[in-house]
């Protein structure tokens, strides 16, 4: 008696309902493990999809100029 009805909502901004404290949210980057093609050479690095698309784009990141994506 004297509840509101709350439709399974969960937690959306920061909203928790008489349970805990707000919580600052944690941003973590999207790795993937790609094969990339360096000076000749293939190596497997973990780099997170912003990166893989510039790769892609440019076809350089960074330091690494003449970098691709080695397809298999």
């Amino acid at each position: 008696m004297g509840r509101s009805q709350q439709h399974a909502r969960g937690v959306a901004g920061k909203r928790w309902r008489k349970r805990s404290q707000e919580t600052a949210r944690l941003f973590k980057p999207n790795l993937q493990k790609v094969s990339l093609k360096l000076n000749d050479s293939v190596e497997q690095w973990k780099i997170c999809t912003k990166c893989l698309k510039r790769i892609k784009k440019y076809k350089a990141i960074g330091d690494f100029k003449n970098i691709s994506v080695a397809t298999a």
